[in-house]
């Protein structure tokens, strides 16, 4: 890790803004008396390509992206000048009632990528808004086509989906408590989710038979299948590990929806735009979904925008008589300067074969990360497709047994990653998901920070 000596000036300066952001700035998922540590909270400045730099001059690899968002690379003049361009011609159009080129522009590029089926974008700010829309949808469908006994939805344990009322409803990620908010949306039923490596069922593959798919029929039958709407899943959930289905899972899974009914909605918010090496991972597993929610590298986070697609067979349900229209809007959605900037966006990753990328240096990266097990007795499995990787981390590679919780693995792990330059979410799992733009020798270069990083976390453990 890099850094620039401060001037007396500027140490003033980032002294204010550490005290002002401790004292007015609520930041998400932390805890403040941790953030009010030394060095707890860090203000970020700069950024290009990989690299992020903060207040004290410090370099940063950013391996996860953000929040596997800036897909694109960071520093993209070409984007934000899209931007100015777009807010002098028109900020803002009343988009509950009309729309703009940009909008119609962007839609029509997203149709092109999507799966054959889907042809219609609806637009909203954020991965969770469209979660919430394709719940709302896919009730409302159901009911549109006389199935009104249908408000029930199927979720994994395991996988994210957001934090709004009813993404929250279906999110059976590890990393939040639900219990401060519920009780939360009603008819929500969680199966078991796929992780080969740490089998829930205690199955072998393929000696099971893809059974994490089959047995999810056992529960829509005790469930009655006339009262469920949908079933909701990531087609890799980076929250679940990253864990990886196995190839029939996701075909399985399109045959069971097709057989009762449910509407299957594939949530590609952290998956899409490349990510996996695949324009969205739904490619990676031969199946179209009837609603797919997208966000996060559909503007690689230069501005807010998220969008719902859906298939032929879900829109036509809606066309007619104003009573089967789909109501309730986002004011904020379809925004003109965040649509025109997402489709500059897209025109990046195209132009530069960043999808391509993805794959290619995803697997390189990969490698080198799977190299690191003759070193680190504690790396158990190095798994993910494209620039979705996942380390898990264990204490004994034989019994895969993790470190208990008391022995701080993330605090100790997630410090030692900053010291050596590397910024992304650390625990039983590390997560690697940098932008599709670095190279062969940027993963070098990342592995070998792992490398260190993981060497003085092992030990403090006393292992060597």
């Amino acid at each position: 890790m890099t850094s620039l000596p401060a001037s007396p000036a500027f140490e003033d300066e980032i002294a204010s803004y550490l005290e002002r952001g401790l004292e007015h700035l609520w930041v998400h998922t932390q805890q403040a008396t941790d953030l009010a540590q030394e060095d707890g909270l860090k203000v970020f400045t700069r950024g290009e390509g990989i690299y992020l730099w903060d207040m004290k001059g410090r370099q940063f690899i950013d391996a996860m992206s953000g929040l596997w968002v800036v897909n694109a690379g960071h520093g993209r003049a070409e984007l934000a000048e899209t931007a100015a361009k777009q807010m002098r011609e028109m900020a803002y159009v009343n988009t509950f009632a009309y729309t703009s080129r940009p909008a119609i522009d962007l839609a029509t590029k997203l149709a092109s990528l999507l799966p054959p089926s889907i042809n219609k974008l609806f637009f909203v700010n954020s991965g969770s808004e469209a979660v919430e829309t394709a719940i709302r949808m896919a009730k409302h469908y159901q009911y549109n086509i006389g199935e009104k006994k249908r408000y029930k939805v199927l979720a994994r344990r395991g996988s994210y989906h957001g934090t709004t009322a009813g993404a929250l409803s279906v999110n059976g990620s590890a990393m939040l408590n639900r219990a401060p908010w519920e009780p939360l949306l009603p008819g929500v039923v969680f199966v078991e989710n796929v992780n080969c490596y740490r089998c829930p069922f205690e199955k072998t593959f393929p000696a099971c038979d893809t059974f994490c798919a089959r047995t999810i029929e056992r529960t829509i039958q005790a469930e009655r299948p006339e009262t469920i709407a949908a079933f909701i899943a990531e087609p890799i959930s980076a929250a679940n590990a990253v864990a990886m289905p196995p190839p029939d899972y996701w075909p399985a899974i399109r045959r069971l929806c097709d057989k009762y009914g449910i509407l299957l909605i594939a949530d590609e918010v952290i998956n899409g735009f490349g990510r996996t090496g695949k324009w969205f991972a739904s490619e990676l597993y031969d199946f179209e979904p009837d609603l797919m929610t997208m966000a996060k590298g559909l503007s690689s986070g230069y501005l807010p925008i998220a969008a719902l697609g859906i298939s032929d067979k879900v829109a036509k349900e809606f066309e007619g008589d104003k009573s089967r229209t789909f109501g309730g809007g986002i004011t904020f959605g379809t925004h003109p300067v965040a649509c025109a900037v997402a489709l500059a966006n897209l025109e990046i990753i195209e132009r530069e074969g960043l999808v391509e990328n993805s794959a290619r240096n995803g697997a390189y990266l990969q490698s080198r990360l799977n190299g690191l097990k003759e070193r680190h007795p504690t790396i158990g499995e190095v798994r993910g497709r494209g620039l979705l990787l996942g380390v898990e981390i264990v204490k004994d590679p034989a019994t895969k047994e993790l470190f208990p919780e008391s022995a701080d693995l993330p605090g100790k792990l997630t410090a030692a990653l900053i010291k050596n330059g590397i910024l992304c979410r650390a625990g039983n799992v590390v997560n690697f998901a940098p932008p599709l733009v670095i190279s062969e020798a940027q993963c070098d270069d990342l592995a070998d920070r792992f490398d260190a990083a993981l060497a003085e976390t092992e030990q403090q453990f006393g292992i060597v």
